[in-house]
């Protein structure tokens, strides 16, 4: 893990080195994903069929496709006892935090023959993306599926490949929890492009959410606009800004933590006190040596991994600031003093007892959150992502003979003469 500070000749192109790691297109990839996107699109089930059984290796069929009620019930029920309450008391968290962000209907009549409002309408169909590749993420399920139920979803569709041909047993539970309607044994670019266009098995949704690899996260985009999505997930990351007061081996698994996600994932840690960044990088070479993903955690941390010793703590928020991180923890002796500073971050921790990996599980906040610097402009995903905003008015004879010959004379300042008419056509002659 590197050692640098604010000051040396190398740390600003160091710096933007590890901010702009998930950029850059690739575009073999992109072109690979267009043509899985595009078969789906024109010939539907039969290319989706083809690319799962190329992709991932099993056959399916139109009548096979959908995971049975009774195949989630039975792989829900190997679940252990311990783990299952375990997802349970994650779900209730995760529920009692969203129902908090559910929006209601609100109507202005206190203008004299007008009323204006707003009404929000959830979306009918929903599909989530639930990766099942080299790990299982219920956790992810649970994100994505609870505050679509509360937001009042009619239907929940979930997506994921399968292994060794079964359905993960956590998967399946959190499934059941979430209150996922149907579940199909589909994943890749394939399954985003049979979400967004709809083949004869497979029903079209109105938004897709869930992370997922880069093919993925790439047929996401392709398809927006067609349907709503969530993000565009890049790699992971944590900021960690933290003083003397910070448990070193805290700092160092917190890094960790991060790192073991992907090689491209980012763990920083930044700090006025260069001893304490001294020790947390020796800490972190210690804890590694002793981690089962080893080796994906050593590429994150060498390439995208740092210490970086600061002035003080006001020039470690101001990166902060510029870095725009999906995690942010906070371990100083004053947090509240700082958190009001911090402008840009998909979630913030404060304290030495609230990790990440608490906020990944069954604090209550999503974990779904704004990768790659988009935190400057997005939010975790929420209950207010699965409705749609309609606008409504309404104007009396009277209350639009106050406006109307100003709106008319608005349109003739753009050049839009019908809209004038049609403003005009309701003056009496």
């Amino acid at each position: 893990m590197r050692l640098i500070g604010t000051g040396d000749a190398e740390f600003k192109a160091f710096f933007r080195g590890i901010m702009n790691r998930g950029g850059g297109d690739d575009e073999m990839l992109r072109l690979a994903v267009e043509n899985i996107v595009r078969e789906v699109a024109a010939r539907g089930d039969e290319a989706l069929f083809e690319y799962t059984m190329k992709f991932d290796g099993y056959a399916l069929t139109a009548a096979s496709v959908q995971v049975t009620k009774e195949e989630i019930e039975a792989a829900a029920a190997l679940v252990h006892p311990d783990d299952r309450s375990v997802l349970e008391l994650a779900a209730a968290r995760v529920e009692r935090f969203h129902r908090r962000q559910v929006l209601t209907d609100w109507m202005d009549d206190g203008e004299e023959g007008v009323r204006i409002g707003q009404r929000f309408t959830p979306l009918e169909r929903v599909g989530i993306y639930v990766p099942g590749g080299l790990a299982a993420y219920p956790s992810t399920v649970l994100m994505a599926a609870v505050p679509a139920r509360i937001a009042g979803v009619e239907e929940i569709i979930a997506v994921t490949p399968l292994r060794k041909g079964t359905i993960n047993p956590l998967v399946a539970l959190a499934l059941e929890l979430g209150g996922v309607n149907r579940v199909f044994k589909i994943g890749g670019a394939q399954a985003v492009a049979a979400l967004a266009y709809g083949t004869a098995a497979i029903p079209r949704v109105d938004k897709i959410v869930g992370p997922g690899n880069a093919y993925v996260a790439t047929a996401k985009q392709l398809v927006f606009g067609r349907v709503d999505i969530d993000m565009i997930a890049g790699p992971s990351e944590v900021l960690v800004i933290c003083d003397h007061t910070a448990p070193v081996s805290f700092v160092a698994a917190d890094l960790l933590a991060q790192a073991e996600h992907d090689d491209r994932a980012s763990a920083v840690v930044l700090t006025p006190d260069g001893e304490l960044a001294r020790r947390i990088v020796a800490e972190v070479t210690s804890q590694l040596a002793r981690l089962p993903r080893e080796i994906i955690a050593r590429r994150s941390i060498k390439s995208y991994g740092a210490a970086v010793v600061t002035k003080d703590l006001e020039e470690a928020v101001e990166l902060a600031n510029i870095f725009c991180p999906e995690h942010l923890e906070l371990i100083v002796e004053d947090p509240e003093r700082i958190v009001p500073r911090l402008r840009h971050a998909g979630a913030i921790f404060i304290g030495p007892y609230t990790p990440e990996a608490l906020g990944d599980y069954l604090a209550g906040p999503n974990h779904i959150l704004p990768t790659g610097g988009t935190a400057r402009f997005s939010s975790p995903l929420g209950v207010y992502d699965f409705v749609k905003r309609t606008s409504i008015l309404s104007f009396s004879g009277p209350a639009f003979r106050r406006y109307g010959r100003q709106a008319e004379r608005f349109a003739s300042l753009e050049g839009l003469d019908a809209h004038g008419r049609s403003l005009a056509v309701r003056f009496p002659r």
